[in-house]
């Protein structure tokens, strides 16, 4: 047994809360490598679904953004109805991990299979797209809502969770990105069958199956490297019978939160946002900019340098600034400058396409762009774990599961609002099928960056506003968790 379990046993045992300490750096590891899988699943909806589709396979982009906007109808019902079932589950290895472990194959083959489609018709390729879709999105909040959920127990500490969670924002950037620079440095290459590697089919089917294995040693690694937590974590309370209305009416009293609302919509809209900007990237960088296939690989790259330098900022900002200060000056920043090349370059004030200084200007400013996003996005997503004692107070329940489920749904708008979105866009200025970069009219490359830019700077206003309304700081959270070892000292009494 751990010195982490002992001290988490030795806790629960006096009737307080298990904060466990400083979670060693191997279980932070373990935790946070776990996201790789969400990472792959995100970036292939994110960056390389509609792109395969829509002009690859040759499915309408609007049917392939319906596909995907209908799968998230279903996960607004099965997210929460997860959530709360890992929340209540009991066994000998607890709430979460059974879950984690059942998830593994289910999710890794449903992968495969999105990427290797039969050789249907219009209608037949939007129904197994449709199908797939829902499977693999319900897999994969069977194990990234009960293992997000465990971040809350890990640790009590308002600083902590912050760095706790940037490792969990980082591997899940670190583990898409990864396959995307494979995809750019090596397999979507041009071959004598395809001028534009682009358009190479063969290439997505080999990422469907390394995006598999990936995400099979991710949700593995990361179940069996906090296995050992399992003694030291919370257990439901005695089962009781609760009739269907019972059920929905616990979960949507937990979600009837104030400070939950405002962080769920703000994850909406970043979500929608980053939905847009990634379904649209690769369309951006080699029409819109017309960027090679080595500079796409060396912009694909850099994100890593971004992951990296977000782990090292947010942590440091907050314990500085606390969680929403840090959010809403990193947005302020970010949000302002993201957007700025496309606009420029819609008023002519850029470098044209071919100029030696557009690629390094533009890298660079989305180097340090992107670095601020992640640290962001990972101090938000530790905002929703203070949300575990503000609502035991209030309900009497641990309901985690239920926040994280939340989550989970939130992060597959990226995939759905925001890829439908990017389809509509581009059936909105009749974008063509299969075109070369450089072949696209100079109109509708034109509407492209004009419906792009201003889209984004709206659903990222709206994000900043809604994090504004958090009121969960550092002095609130820590007096949630006096409260609450006050209570359980009375009862062990």
């Amino acid at each position: 047994m751990t010195k982490e379990t002992q001290r988490a046993r030795q806790t629960l045992a006096g009737g307080q809360l298990p904060t466990f300490g400083k979670p060693s750096f191997g279980t932070k590891l373990a935790f946070g490598f776990g996201s790789a899988a969400f990472g792959v699943k995100d970036s292939g909806f994110s960056y390389f679904l509609l792109l395969f589709y829509g002009t690859v396979v040759g499915l309408e982009p609007g049917l392939v953004g319906l596909a995907i906007l209908l799968a998230l109808v279903l996960d607004a019902v099965s997210d929460p109805l997860v959530g709360y079932w890992s929340d209540n589950f009991r066994s000998r290895w607890g709430r979460r991990h059974p879950f984690m472990y059942a998830s593994a194959l289910p999710v890794s083959f449903s992968f495969f299979l999105l990427w290797n489609p039969p050789d249907w018709s219009q209608g037949g390729l939007f129904v197994y797209l449709l199908c797939i879709s829902v499977l693999i999105r319900t897999f994969i909040t069977f194990y990234e809502t009960p293992s997000y959920a465990l971040l809350p127990e890990l640790t009590t500490n308002y600083e902590e969770r912050t760095s706790i969670q940037l490792f969990r924002t980082f591997f899940a950037w670190v583990g898409g990105n990864l396959l995307t620079v494979l995809m750019f440095g090596v397999l979507l290459v041009p071959t004598e069958q395809y001028s534009d590697g682009i358009l190479n089919h063969e290439a997505y089917a080999t990422f469907g199956i390394l995006g598999s294995c990936l995400m099979f040693v991710a949700i593995m690694i990361s179940s069996l490297g906090t296995h050992h937590r399992i003694p030291g974590l919370r257990q439901p309370g005695p089962p009781k019978r609760k009739t269907v209305r019972q059920v929905f009416g616990e979960i949507s009293e937990t979600l009837r939160d104030r400070n939950f609302l405002m962080l769920f919509w703000a994850f909406v809209m970043n979500s929608i946002a980053a939905g847009i900007a990634a379904s649209l990237a690769f369309i951006m960088l080699s029409y819109f900019w017309e960027f090679t296939e080595f500079q796409r690989f060396i912009w694909t790259a850099s994100v890593f340098v971004s992951a990296l330098g977000a782990l090292l900022l947010a942590p440091r900002l907050v314990r500085r600034f606390g969680k929403r200060q840090t959010v809403l000056s990193l947005g302020i920043i970010a949000f302002s400058i993201a957007p700025m090349p496309v606009v420029l370059r819609l008023l002519g004030l850029l470098p044209e396409n071919g100029d030696p200084l557009l690629f390094p200007l533009i890298t660079i400013i989305n180097t340090v762009d992107l670095a601020m996003i992640i640290a962001l996005q990972g101090t938000m997503y530790s905002m929703i774990a203070d949300l575990a004692e503000s609502g035991e107070l209030r309900t009497g329940r641990r309901t985690e599961g239920v926040y994280y489920a939340a989550v989970t749904f939130t992060r597959k708008t990226t995939a759905g609002l925001g890829v439908f979105a990017g389809g509509m866009m581009l059936s909105a200025i009749s974008f063509p099928d299969g075109a070369t970069p450089g072949s696209v009219d100079a109109e509708t490359i034109w509407w492209l960056g004009a419906l792009y830019a201003p889209s984004l700077l709206v659903l990222w206003a709206t994000m900043l506003f809604a994090v504004s309304r958090f009121t969960i700081d550092r002095d609130r959270h820590q007096a949630n968790v006096r409260a609450l070892a006050a209570g359980n000292d009375k009862r062990a009494r």
